[in-house]
């Protein structure tokens, strides 16, 4: 299959993107106020940690895209706390449109040039940024969209399907 000249390089390697951000927006609209501080395990993340992080995964694209690397001991990485659905949302959304033209100007030479992360003199890894952004963005998305999942599921706050129907949503 060869590239259209009217896809862009982000269309060809990131295909599901738009596909997962809409499962992701679709699980953020059910954030159940009123229990943001719930966790199924004391080492678990609460609700509403988990669900903030959630909104705020599509910066590490941004800032993959806007540097060369990112370095924990550059400064304390602070989360922040949402703890409505409207809010999650709003922060989505912001992150999500910022994101959107950053990867419409992505090109085959910024695909291949490194990108880092690392805690001081501590390399966590180095990668092309196009591989960095599938990892550290889309899969690390998908990854902390199925605990959520799951924390929903505990909850009985209906579940979304992500590549099919669900059990609260059959086809």
């Amino acid at each position: 299959m060869t590239k259209s000249s009217s896809e862009s390089v982000a269309e060809s390697l990131y295909t599901d993107l738009e596909s997962e951000l809409a499962t992701t927006r679709r699980m953020l609209e059910r954030f159940p106020s009123g229990n943001s501080d719930w966790r199924p395990h004391e080492k678990s993340m609460t609700l509403s940690s988990l669900a903030s992080h959630v909104a705020e995964i599509p910066q590490y694209g941004i800032t993959i895209l806007g540097s060369d690397e990112l370095d924990f001991a550059k400064g304390p990485y602070e989360r922040n706390r949402y703890d409505t659905a409207q809010d999650l949302l709003a922060v989505f959304d912001k992150k999500v449109s910022q994101l959107r033209p950053a990867l419409a100007s992505l090109d085959s030479t910024t695909v291949a040039t490194p990108w880092t992360m690392h805690n001081g003199d501590y390399v966590i890894f180095t990668m092309p940024k196009g591989a960095a952004i599938r990892r550290t963005m889309l899969n690390h998305l998908v990854h902390h969209r199925a605990q959520l999942g799951v924390y929903y599921r505990l909850l009985g706050v209906p579940v979304p399907g992500s590549y099919g129907p669900s059990a609260d949503e059959p086809m």
